[in-house]
């Protein structure tokens, strides 16, 4: 079928239904929810079989569903309606929380049920929720509705209160008077609940030195406690530390209320400034301190199996992170291990530079070559680690650079729902670096390569298998995926072919620099990269503050609405 996309941005559960209902065999294209007068058009261009809404912020016109079938996703059980949804849940502490597929009527989420799907909740933030549970709920829900769309002969439920199925109820916009922490009641898992119902937007309103802040990022501290509850007590790798009634919690990220300051989030000792810096540090260099301190990077051993994690807040890397971790990676290598496996985070695996850093820094073009040139040391430290064989285990999506990192590894193995992005130009135009140059053209034709950089588009694990991307991908949830890389890790180090893939790999690495070294292929691709951050095009520094202050869409680009490449010779 022609399925139009209707959707306030191309978020990380669009870009799964797209991939999903495009393996299926369906026509899709997309449009951002700008105005009415631009929806309507999209209809009119792209003539769709069907209308899907994964993300919006806005009833769609009502000319349009009356004529229309238009199926809404909503990150709720049956009959849930209303804004904040997942919020709720959270917050509700509730064992169990669902998607809803409705049909789009002149009443929120009032509409015929089409599919519902159910899920058991987990103890996690609500980016994390909605990237896993949600998602995964969300791609069986519209399926179903799709194929009973398909049919024909299926009849939708009406919202019907009394009805068993119907279990939701309708619930008001969570405000902050609902979220506030109390810091002299409220103990620390209760802390961590209300800052986690408010993750990705809109955080937690509080107030910290004199100043008012939207909480995010937040964790258990272990073994750390203050002289009074809500006190800040430490620093530890850009987060803070703040005593609760029963313990205390790292509070990684902030975003400052106040107009004079940056309206994006930052790390928290940055947003604070000097008053994070008058506060004790735990440093990762203290092993006294090892159980107490805020981590993202850390290491693992398992017999000669070793395991780095490193887990960025929504998947960025600054310049201080890539070093950090490329000195993790280089000590891990002086380990007794034959395979190192590089296990990023639960959420994401790598979304490459930290555009929110960049874009405060003094210089956001001198910040974009250090961090560029950061990334690009860590790639090379994993290129030339010839003694050991390496693995990248994707249990989270990738996206730009963050792609072109995991290709460094021998070895990429996936989770099936992951979502790749490998490419740059959407930010700006962007060339890119990464030795991206080097290491795409090793696993697929030059042909695919282009496709991948130019067309813009999300693919999944089983496509990014297909073409030779990736090694392999498997459908299964975070702890039996991270089980079986364990497996065949074990197996690799423990391989009687071990000798002769090192060999093979050294061997390789050799030829290859014999014929064009690596130093070369970053020397190009950093020409073309300063001409992005100095050069007379602004474009890389437009779409980049676009990018990280959030704002609205005027248009939705060509690679994302088909419909408007060609308009069709009656509406010339």
């Amino acid at each position: 079928m022609k399925i139009l996309f209707l959707t306030h941005s191309f978020n990380s559960l669009a870009q799964r239904l797209y991939v999903e209902l495009t393996r299926l065999g369906h026509e899709i294209s997309i449009e951002f929810d700008i105005n009415d007068a631009v929806t309507t058009e999209a209809v009119e261009l792209f003539r769709p079989d069907l209308i899907l809404a994964p993300f919006l912020k806005r009833a769609i016109p009502a000319h349009i569903w009356r004529h229309h079938v238009c199926l809404i996703v909503h990150p709720g059980i049956a009959g849930d309606r209303g804004p904040s949804a997942l919020d709720w849940a959270i917050m509700r502490g509730l064992p169990e929380w669902g998607v809803t597929v409705l049909q789009a009527t002149g009443e929120m989420d009032a509409g015929d049920i089409w599919a519902a799907e159910t899920f058991p909740m987990r103890f996690a933030t609500k980016s994390s929720l909605y990237r896993h549970e949600v998602t995964q709920a969300a791609v069986r829900a519209v399926c179903s509705a799709i194929e009973r769309y398909q049919s024909g002969r299926f009849r939708p439920m009406p919202l019907d209160y009394t009805q068993p199925e119907v279990q939701g109820r309708p619930h008001a916009l969570m405000r902050q008077t609902d979220r506030a922490i109390d810091w002299l009641r409220d103990d620390t898992q209760t802390v961590i609940k209300k800052i986690h119902a408010a993750d990705g937007f809109p955080g937690v309103l509080d107030t910290l030195c004199g100043q008012q802040f939207l909480l995010f990022d937040a964790h258990q501290a272990p073994h750390l406690q203050g002289n009074c509850p809500g006190e800040l007590i430490a620093r530890s790798q850009g987060a803070i530390c703040r005593a609760t009634v029963d313990g205390a919690v790292w509070i990684g990220h902030l975003k400052a209320k106040s107009e004079q300051a940056p309206p994006y989030k930052l790390p928290a000792t940055q947003a604070l400034g000097e008053s994070a810096m008058q506060l004790p540090e735990i440093t990762p260099a203290s092993p006294e301190a090892a159980a107490q301190r805020y981590h993202n990077i850390w290491f693992e051993q398992h017999n000669q199996v070793g395991f780095l994690h490193f887990s960025f807040y929504n998947g960025a890397m600054d310049s201080e992170q890539c070093e950090r971790l490329r000195q993790a990676l280089l000590n891990a290598a002086q380990q007794d291990i034959r395979v190192l496996v590089l296990m990023g985070g639960m959420d994401f695996w790598s979304n490459g530079i930290h555009l929110n850093q960049i874009e405060s820094a003094a210089s956001p073009a001198d910040e974009s070559w250090r961090n560029i040139n950061a990334m690009n040391d860590l790639v090379q430290a994993i290129i030339t680690r010839t003694h050991m064989l390496t693995i990248a285990a994707l249990q989270g999506n990738a996206g730009a650079g963050g792609v072109f990192l995991s290709l460094a590894a021998d070895y990429i193995y996936a989770r099936r729902s992951v979502i790749l992005n490998p490419h740059y130009k959407s930010m700006g135009n962007l060339y890119g670096s990464e030795y991206w140059t080097y290491l795409l053209p090793k696993r697929v034709t030059p042909q695919q390569a282009a496709a991948l950089t130019g067309n813009r588009l999300p693919i999944g694990a089983d496509e990014a298998r297909a073409i030779g991307l990736i090694d392999d991908c498997f459908d299964l949830e975070h702890q039996p995926f991270r089980d079986k890389i364990t497996r065949i890790a074990l197996a690799l180090a423990n391989s009687p072919d071990y000798a002769s893939l090192l060999q093979r790999k050294q061997s390789q690495r050799q030829q290859d620099e014999n014929h064009k070294p690596l130093a070369a292929y970053r020397a190009e691709e950093l020409a073309r990269m300063q001409l992005n951050f100095y050069g007379f095009d602004p474009s890389y520094h437009v779409a980049r503050y676009h990018f990280v202050h959030k704002l609205p869409h005027a248009w939705t680009p060509l690679y994302l609405a088909r419909h408007r490449r060609i308009v069709p010779e009656c509406l010339e």
